[in-house]
């Protein structure tokens, strides 16, 4: 893996594991000379994680949509920025960068990138992993509700299983580069 997408938060939650666990992510990132890929923002753990591969002397490729960048929240240090026109372009060019994806935790923008480029490999528009950073549990939620819509029948069982769950960054990366085809 050359290139990892991370959605997360542009907030920083209420924990203080939350920002700690997007500033491991990115030194774990550039320990393996992976570049990061993310939504370009300077604000909540966008930033964090961005910062952290900036300090550690990794590479980070912002793409971000001309009316947040406008608002002057786009990070000034990135390696990379990608100005798109729209939040759709925004995604399939996040998609094109990457060779897999990280949600950490975050609001209906970082479910919504993850369920758009889960179901973009549900049909097979890409094979890249996916995983979750589970920080303290914070997808424990949204993952029994992806197994109730297995149990009813809405998903398929091994579409749920494209989504890898860890609870730490080593690991998790391990497994998603395992998993790369």
């Amino acid at each position: 893996m050359k290139a990892v997408c991370v959605f997360c938060g542009s907030s920083f939650g209420r924990r203080l594991a939350y920002a700690a666990a997007a500033r491991e992510l990115g030194r774990v990132l550039v320990q393996r000379d992976i570049t990061l890929v993310w939504g370009g923002g300077n604000v909540g753990l966008m930033g964090v994680v961005a910062d952290a591969v900036l300090e550690h002397g990794g590479r980070a490729i912002g793409v971000i949509p001309r009316g947040l960048e406008e608002r002057e929240l786009s990070h000034r240090g990135a390696t990379e920025v990608h100005v798109t026109a729209s939040m759709h372009e925004r995604k399939a060019l996040m998609e094109r960068l990457s060779d897999a994806f990280i949600a950490l935790p975050g609001g209906f923008g970082t479910l919504d990138e993850l369920c758009e480029i889960l179901t973009w490999r549900q049909l097979g528009l890409h094979t890249k992993p996916i995983g979750l950073l589970d920080v303290e549990r914070f997808f424990d939620p949204l993952v029994a509700s992806f197994d109730h819509a297995v149990a009813e029948g809405f998903v398929r069982e091994e579409q749920r299983s494209m989504l890898i769950r860890d609870d730490d960054a080593e690991r998790l990366l391990t497994r998603l580069a395992s998993q790369r085809t």
